[in-house]
């Protein structure tokens, strides 16, 4: 009896994780995301899938991030019945993310439509609605980090510690074949050592076969030590000039890290004390998850609770719910700080702060986090001179400054420390999540140092060993 894996997203690409793994006792689906990209193109991958749900026996999902838990919602309208396993961290993010992804889709769909109706188009539906994410729900497990269960017949689970983002995994998962065990970890993604607020990524014992991601797989981040000096002469050059930093972040983990940088740079009087608005109901509640999270926290993190400081701004910083408020920063003219969702620039209230702000050379759009292919956040970062923002065309003139060193993602060096106790010792690495080119380095990369890393075409079925 075999054991097959097919890769069905993030192969060649960054977003749309989801893998199927297959034997003659079950089949598993490792994490179930959103692909992003243009608005067609990401409608039609994500409104089907490769294979029928039902016949699932699970869902293993290695975080919260939408590019991996998004398309949950959509998996379980098409029949998925089993269990989602994850930490409980994951869990309990899902619960705050799914549904607000929902609600995202349903506004932004509205607001599609009003343009469609002006141009005589037809009316667009949701991929799924809140309610379907409310119903998805239902199938959640949380589990503690490194404890061993079985999840179907003759396979296990255990969930390491991926140092990514809160909650975020490397699951390993035990197949027992023709009376031998298989082992596969799923390193998508890798966090990063010394981070600010989480532990760091552990290495699970035992692999045959690793699934890696390659976000970074050819590039180099900045020195974390210098994050702090290039932030600060951002935010006071752009103070200076009676400009805004706008700042497209990822509700989980980008944004409380910047949080707590901005915070550390106010305290020290390195940097002005600006309004700083925390523009993402998401957010907020994503922020009371980590409060109840500390054992997912780093030796600093937790020593700055125990102290009774306020690491994550609760009490200096405005997190903002309400629509109106949120429209207001729109019409207060004071220098200030808006950090808003998503993270790519493809949805949500960030698109509007990017419409009201992007033509102004004294503001600034500074960016944290990894940019997908054909999103709108990449062609801010290529710096278009001109940007589509709900259909309608902006003349980028703010400036635009990108910060890799925030990034949650090992890069080419950190991903090689990771794997260097493996040598020789792995039958084989799949390459995954990475943009094609990004993939390809890595995968040469780890080949003339002795991995055997190969990396697959999207849609292909291997089998193993």
């Amino acid at each position: 009896m075999s054991i097959n894996i097919k890769f069905i997203g993030a192969v060649r690409t960054v977003t749309g994780s989801m893998h199927l793994v297959q034997n003659g006792h079950s089949n598993l689906l490792i994490d179930c995301g959103l692909f992003q990209g243009h608005r067609e193109e990401a409608f039609k991958r994500n409104s089907d899938f490769p294979f029928d749900p039902a016949t699932l026996q699970g869902l293993v999902l290695s975080h919260a991030h939408i590019d991996h838990s998004g398309n949950i919602p959509n998996l379980v309208k098409h029949g998925f019945e089993a269990r989602i396993h994850s930490t409980k961290a994951t869990a309990d993010l899902c619960s705050a993310m799914l549904p607000d992804s929902g609600h995202i889709q349903e506004e932004d769909i509205k607001f599609v439509n009003k343009i469609h109706r002006k141009k005589g188009l037809p009316p667009r539906k949701p991929l799924y609605t809140r309610v379907d994410a409310d119903r998805s729900l239902e199938h959640l497990s949380g589990h503690p980090y490194r404890k061993r269960f079985e999840i179907c017949d003759n396979t296990a689970l255990t969930l390491y510690d991926a140092g990514h983002v809160l909650g975020s995994s490397i699951p390993l998962i035990e197949i027992k074949d023709n009376g031998t065990t298989c082992r596969i970890a799923y390193v998508v993604d890798l966090g990063r050592k010394n981070l600010p607020i989480l532990k760091d990524p552990e290495t699970p014992p035992g692999i045959d076969y690793m699934f890696l991601e390659s976000t970074y797989g050819g590039r180099l981040h900045d020195s974390v030590g210098e994050t702090d000096d290039r932030l600060a002469r951002i935010v006071n050059r752009t103070m200076e000039r009676g400009g805004r930093i706008i700042i497209p972040s990822f509700a989980l983990e980008r944004t409380q890290e910047i949080v707590y940088h901005l915070g550390q740079l106010t305290h020290e009087e390195r940097i002005p004390d600006v309004p700083i608005f925390v523009d993402s109901p998401l957010a907020v509640n994503i922020t009371d998850v980590f409060r109840r999270h500390p054992e997912c926290f780093d030796e600093e993190m937790c020593r700055l609770l125990e102290e009774g400081n306020d690491p994550l701004g609760c009490e200096r910083i405005e997190y903002i719910t309400d629509v109106e408020r949120s429209k207001s920063l729109n019409r207060d003219d004071r220098p200030m700080i808006i950090i808003s969702a998503s993270g790519m620039c493809e949805a949500g209230r960030i698109l509007h702060h990017l419409k009201n702000n992007i033509e102004d050379p004294k503001n600034t759009v500074l960016v944290i986090g990894y940019m997908a292919k054909h999103t709108l956040g990449r062609r801010i970062v290529e710096r278009h001179e001109e940007v589509k923002i709900f259909g309608q065309k902006y003349s980028l003139r703010a400036e635009v400054q990108v910060m890799n060193a925030f990034s949650a993602h090992a890069d080419r060096n950190e991903i090689l420390e990771y794997v260097q106790p493996f040598k020789d010792k792995l039958k084989r690495i799949f390459i995954v999540h990475g943009d094609e080119d990004q993939s390809e380095k890595l995968r040469d990369l780890l080949n003339e140092k002795g991995f055997p890393a190969y990396l697959p075409e999207p849609g292909e079925e291997i089998e193993l060993s």
